[in-house]
């Protein structure tokens, strides 16, 4: 078994980083998602990236000299992070398809919520104090704003509460996803067994529910949906998540989730920049707003 590294009890200068460089990538990944899923149906994009990252890391592994396969104690509750962790992709693809992108990111970032509350009961060293609770709040009213035209302008869509449920429930899974990786054995395993299992059992998820959706599966795609998959699984379901797994081992995970507010308001950035969407006083009271709150929730005791 990996010996535990020593914590830190606040996110310094590299984690700040990563986790900005992360969350500005996540954010582009959804322009990507959304400029091929007219080419590759969504759950079969889905099981390609993660069926590809799963081998990305399985070679990564054993490169230098990582054990996926030994006998530690992790087998049960790396299953059940990866069962969490494709419960979260699947609510996302599913509830899309009865609300809109906008609704759905809202309730999918309750997530932090769900980290906030759970875990300092299960690790007490997570426990957010009142000025960091203060910020957690401020991001996410942020966020809101950012997408409340979506909300007071989008048509009624018929089931649209199957969608935010789903979103809701997508938001819970990854919350209990970090819950689970921080408060049982696969907090002393490495950052790369630990994504291996979520990868691993997703890649298996994911296309059976692709096949149940009647996706049609095909590898005839242009170059620019192959090179938009490509960066999908080489950065973001493999060198981003394992950036992310190695930093739930080093920092505090309840100031680490926090931090995930950047990701849909880099995606409207992305949106203005790159798909010439409007640049909207929501957006810019959002930007102001998410990092009021990351400064604050960041905040050393």
């Amino acid at each position: 078994m990996t010996p535990t590294p020593q914590r830190k009890t606040h996110l310094d200068a590299l984690a700040i980083t990563l986790l900005v460089a992360c969350c500005a990538f996540w954010g582009f990944q959804q322009i990507l998602i959304k400029s091929t899923v007219a080419e590759v149906p969504p759950m079969w994009q889905a099981s390609i990236r993660m069926v590809g990252a799963t081998l990305l890391l399985w070679a990564w592994c054993a490169a230098r000299g990582i054990p996926l396969f030994e006998r530690d104690g992790t087998l049960r509750a790396g299953v059940l992070a990866g069962l969490l962790f494709a419960g979260e992709f699947c609510g996302i693809y599913l509830g899309l398809m009865h609300t809109s992108a906008s609704r759905l990111t809202v309730f999918l970032y309750t997530s932090p919520f769900v980290v906030a509350i759970l875990l300092p009961r299960v690790v007490p060293s997570e426990r957010l104090r009142r000025i960091q609770w203060i910020g957690l709040v401020v991001a996410f009213l942020a966020v809101a704003i950012a997408f409340s035209e979506g909300f007071l302008h989008s048509s009624p869509v018929t089931g649209q509460w199957r969608g935010d449920l789903l979103g809701l429930a997508a938001g819970v899974f990854w919350g209990l996803t970090t819950l689970t990786i921080r408060a049982t054995t696969l907090s002393t395993a490495s950052a790369e067994k630990t994504l291996f299992y979520q990868l691993a059992v997703t890649a298996v998820v994911a296309p059976v529910l692709s096949l149940a959706m009647g996706e049609s599966w095909r590898f005839d795609y242009s170059a620019m949906a192959w090179g938009s998959v490509a960066l999908q699984t080489v950065i973001g379901a493999f060198a981003s998540y394992l950036t992310w797994m190695w930093m739930l081992r080093h920092y505090p995970a309840t100031q680490m989730s926090s931090f995930t507010f950047l990701t849909p308001v880099f995606a409207l950035v992305f949106g203005v920049v790159l798909l010439s969407e409007p640049l909207t006083p929501q957006l810019v009271v959002a930007l102001v707003g998410v990092a009021v709150g990351m400064v604050l929730v960041s905040r050393r005791a």
